[in-house]
């Protein structure tokens, strides 16, 4: 399945192509658990057929957490350095819905 979304819409698909857009599937992800109640609509009413809709930043920046690559230290910097963290609700969130979930070095990732 996830081959076949990647064919279709992948880097280098037509879709890229012909519209400049291409979708990067996740495969592991760890993101706080209610995370759906917050996601925020991307270009509401521009298509018929398709919705898209974005992590809310304190949520994105959590799902940088467990994998800790340096891009994804950068996006976390730059978000924070765009005025869109807080870091009170960065920490809640960690604590009530993302730490629990974590599979592993807790004390690493606190």
């Amino acid at each position: 399945m996830l081959n076949q979304v990647v064919e279709l819409a992948g880097k280098g698909s037509d879709l890229q192509k012909l519209h400049r857009v291409y979708l990067d599937p996740v495969t592991v992800a760890t993101i706080p658990d209610s995370y759906v109640e917050r996601l925020i609509p991307l270009f509401p009413g521009v298509w018929q057929k398709l919705e898209l809709f974005s992590l809310e930043a304190h949520d994105l920046a959590l799902s940088k957490l467990e994998r800790n690559f340096d891009r994804d230290r950068d996006d976390v910097q730059r978000l924070a350095r765009a005025g869109y963290l807080k870091p009170g609700i960065l920490k809640e969130r960690y604590l009530k819905e993302l730490r629990p979930n974590l599979l592993s070095r807790h004390l690493w990732h606190d």
